[in-house]
């Protein structure tokens, strides 16, 4: 089963998300949050497998939850309309993937799932957004720091495990370009993380992208 977290200031919102989830057969959701200083302390006491949160909550928003969670878990954010500019932020805070808030229940469905499998995932329509906020902002945020020690100690292999993930191949499309397993993609994926330094394969992606990989 995939262990799920709501955060959510709105109560009916939470109630359809939770309904949409529930009926999965290999997902449960096991708390709510109504605002962000309650998501970090559950994720923290519960340990989900994902966490779907909200971006504007109040006492703590969805990306400075995302930043205090980072490492401990995976976070699916809520978005709509008009919030894109704040999807590249919660990037950098380490969210692994962004869905807007009218995707039908499949789609959420299968983002969850996604993401409990450690594959990142943006929302084609975030991605628009996404790409012309960072078109317009791009002097304004820093290159994503990483190890650089970490990042002369990849293999030969691991390095084109990044330049795929750089690409937006999920760890089955990658097993199927580099014609291994996609348990020994994870465990790439995995030790890249680690020496990077980074916390999610989103910041993989766009590190990788910003080298040009």
């Amino acid at each position: 089963m995939i262990s799920v977290l709501l955060a959510d200031d709105h109560a009916a919102v939470r109630a359809g998300l939770r309904m949409l989830l529930d009926s999965a057969d290999d997902i449960e959701v096991v708390g709510e949050a109504a605002d962000g200083v309650e998501a970090v302390d559950l994720a923290r006491a519960l340990s989900p497998d994902v966490v779907v949160m909200d971006v504007r909550m109040p006492r703590k928003d969805g990306i400075a939850a995302a930043a205090e969670l980072r490492g401990a878990a995976d976070v699916l954010v809520l978005t709509s309309y008009g919030e894109d500019a704040n999807v590249f932020d919660a990037l950098r805070a380490g969210a692994s993937g962004f869905l807007l808030k009218d995707a039908d229940a499949e789609t959420l469905v299968e983002a969850v799932r996604t993401i409990a499998r450690g594959d990142g995932l943006i929302s084609p329509a975030v991605t628009r957004g996404l790409i012309a906020e960072f078109a317009r902002s791009r002097p304004a945020y820093a290159p994503i720091a990483v190890d650089h020690a970490g990042l002369a100690s990849l293999t030969p292999r691991e390095t084109e495990v990044l330049a795929l993930i750089g690409e937006g191949m999920s760890n089955a499309e990658i097993a199927a370009e580099l014609g291994m397993a996609e348990a020994t993609v994870k465990s790439h994926v995995t030790r890249v993380l680690a020496k990077l330094g980074l916390t999610s394969r989103v910041q993989a992606a766009i590190f990788a992208r910003e080298q040009g990989r």
